[in-house]
Protein backbone atom coordinates (compact mmCIF):
# COMPACT_ATOMS: atom_id res chain seq x y z
CA UNK A 1 0.00 0.00 0.00
CA UNK A 2 2.72 2.06 0.62
CA UNK A 3 4.95 1.62 -2.53
CA UNK A 4 1.64 2.26 -4.34
CA UNK A 5 1.12 6.11 -3.04
CA UNK A 6 5.17 6.75 -3.00
CA UNK A 7 4.32 5.53 -7.15
CA UNK A 8 1.37 8.27 -6.89
CA UNK A 9 3.66 10.98 -5.78
CA UNK A 10 6.00 10.33 -7.73
CA UNK A 11 4.25 10.38 -11.19
CA UNK A 12 2.08 13.13 -9.61
CA UNK A 13 5.69 15.21 -8.64
CA UNK A 14 6.68 14.24 -12.39
CA UNK A 15 4.06 15.61 -14.01
CA UNK A 16 3.81 18.95 -11.79
CA UNK A 17 7.45 19.96 -12.39
CA UNK A 18 6.68 19.05 -16.54
CA UNK A 19 4.06 21.69 -16.40
CA UNK A 20 5.89 24.02 -14.54
CA UNK A 21 9.10 23.20 -17.01
CA UNK A 22 6.76 23.47 -20.02
CA UNK A 23 5.10 27.57 -18.70
CA UNK A 24 9.03 28.58 -17.63
CA UNK A 25 9.81 27.40 -21.35
CA UNK A 26 7.18 28.83 -22.86
CA UNK A 27 7.63 32.21 -20.94
CA UNK A 28 11.11 32.22 -22.61
CA UNK A 29 10.38 31.42 -26.03
CA UNK A 30 7.57 32.81 -26.78
CA UNK A 31 7.99 36.44 -28.63
CA UNK A 32 7.69 39.68 -27.20
CA UNK A 33 5.20 41.72 -27.06
CA UNK A 34 4.90 45.14 -28.22
CA UNK A 35 5.19 47.56 -25.64
CA UNK A 36 2.33 50.28 -25.38
CA UNK A 37 2.32 52.85 -28.04
CA UNK A 38 3.37 51.07 -31.02
CA UNK A 39 0.84 50.19 -33.56
CA UNK A 40 0.47 47.59 -36.13
CA UNK A 41 -1.37 46.67 -39.18
CA UNK A 42 -0.77 43.84 -41.79
CA UNK A 43 -0.78 44.99 -45.61
CA UNK A 44 1.57 44.53 -48.54
CA UNK A 45 4.41 46.21 -50.30
CA UNK A 46 2.94 48.79 -52.98
CA UNK A 47 4.81 50.82 -55.79
CA UNK A 48 3.94 53.45 -58.60
CA UNK A 49 4.19 52.09 -61.50
CA UNK A 50 4.07 53.78 -65.22
CA UNK A 51 2.64 52.39 -68.70
CA UNK A 52 5.08 53.11 -71.39
CA UNK A 53 2.47 53.56 -74.16
CA UNK A 54 2.55 54.73 -77.83
CA UNK A 55 1.75 58.24 -78.77
CA UNK A 56 0.54 57.40 -82.53
CA UNK A 57 -0.56 54.44 -83.82
CA UNK A 58 1.60 52.46 -86.01
CA UNK A 59 3.98 48.99 -85.45
CA UNK A 60 6.29 48.20 -83.00
CA UNK A 61 9.74 47.77 -84.72
CA UNK A 62 12.21 46.87 -82.07
CA UNK A 63 12.01 46.15 -78.07
CA UNK A 64 15.27 46.49 -76.15
CA UNK A 65 14.51 45.51 -72.57
CA UNK A 66 13.14 42.30 -70.89
CA UNK A 67 10.71 42.16 -67.80
CA UNK A 68 12.86 42.05 -64.84
CA UNK A 69 15.90 44.37 -66.25
CA UNK A 70 16.53 47.79 -64.28
CA UNK A 71 16.10 51.03 -66.56
CA UNK A 72 17.36 54.93 -66.08
CA UNK A 73 15.21 57.83 -66.81
CA UNK A 74 15.67 58.69 -70.27
CA UNK A 75 16.53 55.29 -71.58
CA UNK A 76 14.93 54.41 -74.84
CA UNK A 77 12.80 50.65 -73.85
CA UNK A 78 11.70 50.24 -77.70
CA UNK A 79 11.42 51.94 -80.77
CA UNK A 80 8.04 52.02 -83.45
CA UNK A 81 8.76 51.32 -87.40
CA UNK A 82 9.29 55.15 -88.70
CA UNK A 83 10.08 54.00 -92.16
CA UNK A 84 6.73 56.11 -93.16
CA UNK A 85 7.53 58.55 -91.05
CA UNK A 86 10.59 59.38 -93.04
CA UNK A 87 9.00 59.16 -96.36
CA UNK A 88 6.30 61.93 -95.07
CA UNK A 89 9.67 63.83 -93.89
CA UNK A 90 11.53 63.94 -96.98
CA UNK A 91 8.18 64.96 -98.79
CA UNK A 92 7.74 67.91 -95.98
CA UNK A 93 11.60 69.04 -96.63
CA UNK A 94 11.01 68.88 -100.39
CA UNK A 95 7.44 71.43 -99.83
CA UNK A 96 10.15 73.10 -97.70
CA UNK A 97 12.49 73.98 -100.79
CA UNK A 98 9.17 74.50 -102.98
CA UNK A 99 7.81 77.20 -101.54
CA UNK A 100 11.11 78.67 -101.28
CA UNK A 101 11.58 78.81 -104.60
CA UNK A 102 8.03 80.16 -105.17
CA UNK A 103 8.91 83.05 -102.93
CA UNK A 104 12.20 83.66 -105.06
CA UNK A 105 10.33 83.86 -107.64
CA UNK A 106 7.13 86.27 -105.86
CA UNK A 107 10.61 88.27 -104.51
CA UNK A 108 11.46 88.54 -108.60
CA UNK A 109 8.20 89.86 -110.22
CA UNK A 110 7.66 92.20 -107.58
CA UNK A 111 10.92 93.80 -108.20
CA UNK A 112 9.92 94.21 -111.57
CA UNK A 113 6.43 95.56 -110.77
CA UNK A 114 8.00 98.11 -108.73
CA UNK A 115 10.38 99.10 -111.73
CA UNK A 116 7.10 99.33 -113.81
CA UNK A 117 5.61 101.81 -111.27
CA UNK A 118 8.24 103.68 -110.95
CA UNK A 119 8.30 104.24 -114.94
CA UNK A 120 4.68 104.66 -114.83
CA UNK A 121 4.90 107.68 -112.18
CA UNK A 122 7.68 109.37 -114.14
CA UNK A 123 5.32 109.05 -117.50
CA UNK A 124 2.61 110.37 -115.46
CA UNK A 125 5.14 113.62 -114.09
CA UNK A 126 5.76 114.27 -117.63
CA UNK A 127 2.15 113.75 -119.17
CA UNK A 128 0.99 116.52 -116.35
CA UNK A 129 3.85 118.99 -117.35
CA UNK A 130 2.80 118.51 -121.02
CA UNK A 131 -0.57 118.91 -120.48
CA UNK A 132 -0.22 121.82 -118.53
CA UNK A 133 1.69 123.61 -121.01
CA UNK A 134 -1.27 122.46 -123.52
CA UNK A 135 1.41 120.39 -124.80
CA UNK A 136 -1.09 116.88 -124.91
CA UNK A 137 -4.46 116.63 -124.62
CA UNK A 138 -6.49 115.41 -121.27
CA UNK A 139 -7.28 112.08 -122.46
CA UNK A 140 -3.34 111.29 -122.80
CA UNK A 141 -2.85 112.54 -119.34
CA UNK A 142 -5.70 110.35 -118.12
CA UNK A 143 -4.04 107.33 -119.58
CA UNK A 144 -0.60 108.04 -118.39
CA UNK A 145 -2.65 108.28 -114.41
CA UNK A 146 -4.59 104.58 -115.05
CA UNK A 147 -1.20 103.07 -116.16
CA UNK A 148 -0.12 103.97 -112.53
CA UNK A 149 -3.02 102.62 -111.28
CA UNK A 150 -2.58 99.48 -113.14
CA UNK A 151 0.94 99.35 -111.95
CA UNK A 152 0.33 99.73 -108.52
CA UNK A 153 -2.29 97.12 -108.12
CA UNK A 154 -0.19 94.42 -110.35
CA UNK A 155 2.57 95.86 -107.51
CA UNK A 156 -0.15 95.04 -105.00
CA UNK A 157 -0.96 91.48 -105.89
CA UNK A 158 2.59 90.02 -106.61
CA UNK A 159 3.36 91.32 -102.54
CA UNK A 160 0.08 89.38 -101.79
CA UNK A 161 1.89 86.45 -103.85
CA UNK A 162 4.66 87.13 -101.58
CA UNK A 163 3.21 86.61 -98.81
CA UNK A 164 1.41 83.56 -99.61
CA UNK A 165 5.01 81.78 -100.37
CA UNK A 166 5.97 83.11 -96.90
CA UNK A 167 2.88 81.55 -95.20
CA UNK A 168 3.46 78.62 -97.10
CA UNK A 169 7.27 78.15 -96.38
CA UNK A 170 6.46 78.23 -92.82
CA UNK A 171 3.24 75.74 -92.85
CA UNK A 172 5.63 73.66 -94.95
CA UNK A 173 8.27 73.74 -91.83
CA UNK A 174 5.69 73.28 -89.10
CA UNK A 175 5.18 70.25 -91.25
CA UNK A 176 8.84 68.86 -91.12
CA UNK A 177 8.58 69.72 -87.17
CA UNK A 178 5.51 68.00 -86.86
CA UNK A 179 6.83 64.72 -88.29
CA UNK A 180 10.47 65.24 -86.99
CA UNK A 181 8.21 65.11 -83.17
CA UNK A 182 6.50 61.99 -84.12
CA UNK A 183 9.97 60.34 -85.13
CA UNK A 184 11.55 61.73 -81.88
CA UNK A 185 7.90 60.01 -80.16
CA UNK A 186 8.62 57.03 -81.71
CA UNK A 187 10.94 56.27 -79.40
CA UNK A 188 9.47 55.11 -75.98
CA UNK A 189 11.58 56.33 -73.38
CA UNK A 190 10.99 56.09 -69.92
CA UNK A 191 10.29 59.14 -67.43
CA UNK A 192 11.38 57.01 -64.16
CA UNK A 193 14.79 54.69 -63.01
CA UNK A 194 12.76 51.53 -62.01
CA UNK A 195 12.10 47.92 -63.28
CA UNK A 196 10.48 46.63 -66.10
CA UNK A 197 7.35 44.97 -64.21
CA UNK A 198 5.37 43.89 -67.66
CA UNK A 199 6.57 43.94 -71.35
CA UNK A 200 3.21 43.62 -73.21
CA UNK A 201 4.30 44.18 -77.03
CA UNK A 202 6.46 42.11 -79.23
CA UNK A 203 8.06 43.60 -82.61
CA UNK A 204 6.24 43.51 -85.19
CA UNK A 205 2.46 44.51 -83.44
CA UNK A 206 0.72 46.85 -84.62
CA UNK A 207 -0.45 49.21 -81.97
CA UNK A 208 -3.35 52.01 -81.97
CA UNK A 209 -3.04 55.32 -80.29
CA UNK A 210 -2.01 54.88 -76.33
CA UNK A 211 -1.23 51.22 -76.51
CA UNK A 212 0.81 49.38 -74.09
CA UNK A 213 4.44 48.52 -74.60
CA UNK A 214 5.91 47.94 -70.95
CA UNK A 215 5.04 48.71 -67.30
CA UNK A 216 7.82 50.25 -65.20
CA UNK A 217 7.74 49.99 -61.31
CA UNK A 218 9.38 52.89 -59.74
CA UNK A 219 11.65 51.32 -57.32
CA UNK A 220 12.45 54.39 -55.30
CA UNK A 221 8.46 55.03 -54.15
CA UNK A 222 7.21 52.14 -51.84
CA UNK A 223 5.12 52.32 -49.48
CA UNK A 224 2.35 49.98 -47.29
CA UNK A 225 -1.14 50.60 -46.58
CA UNK A 226 -2.24 49.41 -43.19
CA UNK A 227 -5.90 49.98 -41.12
CA UNK A 228 -5.73 51.51 -37.41
CA UNK A 229 -8.73 51.78 -35.51
CA UNK A 230 -9.71 55.52 -34.48
CA UNK A 231 -7.83 55.45 -30.55
CA UNK A 232 -4.23 54.35 -32.65
CA UNK A 233 -5.04 56.58 -35.80
CA UNK A 234 -5.92 59.67 -34.10
CA UNK A 235 -2.94 59.63 -32.06
CA UNK A 236 -0.85 59.83 -35.39
CA UNK A 237 0.51 62.46 -37.08
CA UNK A 238 2.38 62.75 -40.53
CA UNK A 239 5.96 62.05 -40.05
CA UNK A 240 5.97 59.68 -37.09
CA UNK A 241 8.26 56.64 -37.38
CA UNK A 242 7.39 53.51 -38.68
CA UNK A 243 9.10 49.99 -39.07
CA UNK A 244 8.09 47.21 -41.51
CA UNK A 245 9.05 43.78 -41.90
CA UNK A 246 8.40 42.08 -44.84
CA UNK A 247 7.26 38.20 -44.79
CA UNK A 248 9.73 37.27 -47.33
CA UNK A 249 12.65 38.93 -45.60
CA UNK A 250 11.91 38.81 -42.06
CA UNK A 251 15.23 39.23 -40.89
CA UNK A 252 15.00 42.80 -41.80
CA UNK A 253 13.51 45.84 -40.16
CA UNK A 254 12.98 48.78 -42.90
CA UNK A 255 12.45 52.14 -41.42
CA UNK A 256 9.76 54.02 -42.66
CA UNK A 257 7.56 56.94 -42.23
CA UNK A 258 3.96 57.74 -41.88
CA UNK A 259 2.77 59.96 -44.65
CA UNK A 260 -1.18 59.58 -44.89
CA UNK A 261 -3.82 59.63 -42.30
CA UNK A 262 -6.84 59.12 -43.90
CA UNK A 263 -9.38 61.88 -42.87
CA UNK A 264 -12.57 59.88 -42.75
CA UNK A 265 -12.94 56.46 -41.03
CA UNK A 266 -14.21 53.54 -43.59
CA UNK A 267 -14.27 50.17 -43.41
CA UNK A 268 -11.11 47.62 -43.42
CA UNK A 269 -10.55 45.41 -46.84
CA UNK A 270 -12.11 42.56 -46.92
CA UNK A 271 -8.54 40.88 -46.86
CA UNK A 272 -8.95 41.17 -42.84
CA UNK A 273 -9.65 37.89 -41.88
CA UNK A 274 -12.38 38.23 -38.93
CA UNK A 275 -15.92 39.47 -39.48
CA UNK A 276 -15.77 40.82 -36.36
CA UNK A 277 -12.89 43.07 -37.46
CA UNK A 278 -14.47 43.78 -40.98
CA UNK A 279 -17.32 45.23 -39.50
CA UNK A 280 -15.42 48.24 -37.62
CA UNK A 281 -14.58 51.32 -39.19
CA UNK A 282 -10.72 52.16 -39.40
CA UNK A 283 -8.44 54.93 -40.81
CA UNK A 284 -6.36 54.13 -43.32
CA UNK A 285 -2.39 54.90 -42.88
CA UNK A 286 0.22 54.70 -45.43
CA UNK A 287 3.59 54.29 -44.24
CA UNK A 288 6.44 55.50 -46.91
CA UNK A 289 9.84 53.91 -47.31
CA UNK A 290 13.14 56.71 -47.73
CA UNK A 291 13.61 57.03 -51.53
CA UNK A 292 17.23 57.01 -50.68
CA UNK A 293 17.36 54.35 -48.96
CA UNK A 294 15.51 51.87 -51.61
CA UNK A 295 18.39 53.35 -53.85
CA UNK A 296 20.82 51.87 -51.90
CA UNK A 297 18.87 48.76 -50.49
CA UNK A 298 17.05 48.12 -53.69
CA UNK A 299 16.86 44.29 -52.35
CA UNK A 300 14.00 45.38 -50.16
CA UNK A 301 12.11 46.16 -53.21
CA UNK A 302 9.79 43.90 -53.26
CA UNK A 303 5.86 44.98 -54.93
CA UNK A 304 3.13 42.58 -53.35
CA UNK A 305 5.35 40.69 -50.95
CA UNK A 306 3.04 40.54 -47.26
CA UNK A 307 3.80 42.24 -44.46
CA UNK A 308 3.62 43.88 -40.89
CA UNK A 309 4.19 48.07 -40.58
CA UNK A 310 4.38 49.62 -37.21
CA UNK A 311 3.79 53.09 -36.00
CA UNK A 312 5.16 54.90 -33.38
CA UNK A 313 2.15 56.70 -31.55
CA UNK A 314 4.66 58.93 -29.80
CA UNK A 315 8.16 60.45 -29.65
CA UNK A 316 8.83 59.40 -26.27
CA UNK A 317 8.04 55.60 -27.20
CA UNK A 318 10.88 53.20 -27.13
CA UNK A 319 11.31 50.97 -30.27
CA UNK A 320 11.93 47.51 -29.19
CA UNK A 321 14.50 45.00 -29.62
CA UNK A 322 13.16 43.33 -31.97
CA UNK A 323 12.02 46.22 -33.74
CA UNK A 324 15.33 48.28 -34.48
CA UNK A 325 16.30 48.74 -37.95
CA UNK A 326 18.33 46.15 -39.81
CA UNK A 327 19.37 46.84 -43.33
CA UNK A 328 20.85 44.18 -46.23
CA UNK A 329 24.29 45.08 -46.48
Amino acid sequence: MMEINREKLLVAGLAVLAAVTGVLGWQYLKPPGLPEGIATGNGRMEATDVDITTKFAGRLGEVGVREGDNVVAGQVLARMDVRELEAELHQAQAFVKQAQKQRSAAAAVIAQRKSEVALAEKNLARSRELYENQNIPIEQLQRSETTVQTARAVLAAAEAELAHADAAIEAAKARVESVRTRIDDSALQTPIDGRVLYRLAEPGEVLPAGGKVFTVLNLTDASMTIYLPTMQAGRLRIGDEARIVLDAISEYTIPATVTFVSPEAQFTPKEVETRTEREKLMFRVKVQIDPLLLAKHGAIMKTGVPGVAYVRLGADVEWPTSLQVRLPP
